[in-house]
Order: structure tokens, then C-alpha cells, then sequence
């Protein structure tokens, strides 16, 4: 089996890194490098380090490209950029998305479902279509989402399913249509959606949990703004466990109160 992957993001760096276990990877198409952080300085997208660390060329074009190497199949995932028409029709791309798909279309499934309150989710392997993650449904696996279950963790479990997906369905690809009942759309997480209110407990531990540990929910605490990575439910209660005050390291509560003193 012979793949290319196209892929920029953390969530793609590690399905990368597992299908590389499983499959020769011919090249990676992913997008440019970037400025980022408080210095802006250029900054290479995850899942090239990860492609550069294991010896896969890597192609970056400013707009999706193919080159005449032929493959197996080409895999998608957190690309973050349109596949043109004229590219689809030139090899069979598989999408990787971590949901069950028709549930959570779009950008943010996995922080969606846990601010939801789903009781499961998954990752659903379909072959890329113009129209968003409708695509016909080529496998899936399911899997619990569990009280200490962050986005990391179902980001790691989805990885680690999809590449063992993706290592039986590329050699003989069968595709079942979307249904049409059940489509919701998950969509981008946008500064609002980081703000706790802690009046409301249960909401906040899921909105804790949901944008831990890539994004960050934050919350007035003694006057001062603060980041909350963990927190617990207890007796109905929202309880932070490890929090970063506003241009200082993590750290836990007991930390960040003893602090105050």
C-alpha cells in the first residue's frame, strides 16, 4: 500500500505518524509555513515536522497540487484546504474525520461532541467530496467518551483508530452513502465559545474539557483572568485542578491560591 497524505495539523501529524507504521507514504502535501506565536516568527505546520522526523518528502503549495507520482490512495486529514474538482477526479482521496459521521460535519467535531455532553463518538473514514465531510462512508470505528476524556485523548484514539481503518480499506475501497437524518454541523470554535460560565457547572467542565489541550477555556478567578486546562465535577460543583493566570506557566489551583496570599 502506497499513500500520499495530505494533512497540517496535530491531528493530521498523528495520523500520519501511525499510517507510517502501516503503509509506505509517498510524499506529504500539507500547507506552507507560517508565522506564529507572540514573535511571529515562521513556523512549520505539525504534521511537517512530523514528515520531515521520518524521512517523507514534503510538498507545500500555496493551493492543493498533485504531482504525476502515482499512488494508492491520497488520505485527508486537518489539511485545511479545498481539494479542487479537477483534483478529486485525479485520484481517490480519503477523508479521515473524528466523528460518526452525518453527526458533526465541519470544523470542530471533537470539541462539539464533548460540549454536547455525547456519550460516544468516533472516526469515520469517507471518500472526499466538493460538498463538507458528506462524502460516502468507506469504515468506522466507535468509541466511548469517558468523564476524563479531553480533546486530546479523542484525538489520540481517533488517530489510532483511523490508521487502522485506512490499512484495510485502502486496498479495496467500499463506499455505503451518508443518511440524510442525523447531519449536524460542528462549527469552528470562536473566541465566545472559550469563556466559562461558571454559573452554569456541568458546562464548564465539558467546556474545559473540550478545548484542553490545544485551545484553552478561561474564567474570571480572584479578580484575575485565567486559563483553566483541568477542572472536576464535584457534588455538582465545577472544581479547576491545573490553571495558567493570564502571562504565567500552568500550574495547579492549589498553586495559583497559594499564590494569592
Amino acid at each position: 500500500m502506497r499513500v500520499a497524505v495530505a494533512a497540517t495539523a496535530s491531528f493530521g501529524a498523528d495520523v500520519l505518524e501511525r499510517l507510517a507504521a502501516e503503509a509506505e507514504i509517498a510524499y506529504l502535501l500539507t500547507r506552507p509555513d507560517a508565522p506564529a506565536g507572540r514573535g511571529r516568527k515562521l513556523t512549520a505546520p505539525p504534521a511537517k515536522e512530523t514528515a520531515t522526523a521520518l524521512g517523507i518528502p514534503v510538498l507545500q503549495p500555496e493551493r492543493p497540487e498533485l504531482p504525476s507520482d502515482a499512488v494508492d490512495a491520497v488520505v485527508v486529514c486537518a489539511y485545511g484546504l479545498l481539494i479542487p474538482d479537477a483534483l478529486l477526479a485525479r485520484a481517490l482521496w480519503l477523508n479521515v474525520h473524528p466523528s460518526l459521521l452525518p453527526r458533526w460535519r465541519g470544523a470542530a467535531p471533537v470539541e462539539r461532541a464533548i460540549l454536547a455532553g455525547d456519550e460516544e463518538t468516533g472516526v469515520t473514514i469517507h471518500e472526499t467530496v466538493k460538498e463538507l465531510d458528506a462524502g460516502p462512508i468507506a469504515a468506522q470505528e466507535r468509541f466511548p467518551i469517558v468523564q476524563e476524556d479531553d480533546a486530546g485523548a479523542i484525538f489520540r484514539r481517533a488517530a489510532e483508530a483511523a490508521a487502522g481503518l485506512l490499512v484495510s480499506v485502502v486496498p479495496a475501497p467500499s463506499f455505503v452513502p451518508q443518511p440524510a437524518a442525523g447531519v449536524t454541523y460542528a462549527q469552528k470554535i470562536v473566541p465566545t465559545d472559550r469563556q466559562l460560565d461558571l454559573s452554569d457547572p456541568v458546562d464548564s467542565w465539558r467546556r474545559v474539557r473540550a478545548l484542553s489541550p490545544h485551545i484553552g477555556a478561561w474564567t474570571m478567578l480572584h479578580n484575575r483572568r485565567v486559563t483553566v486546562w483541568r477542572a472536576r465535577l464535584e457534588d455538582g460543583a465545577f472544581v479547576p485542578e491545573e490553571v495558567q493566570p493570564e502571562g504565567k506557566r500552568r500550574m495547579t489551583y492549589e498553586e495559583f491560591l497559594r499564590g494569592l496570599r
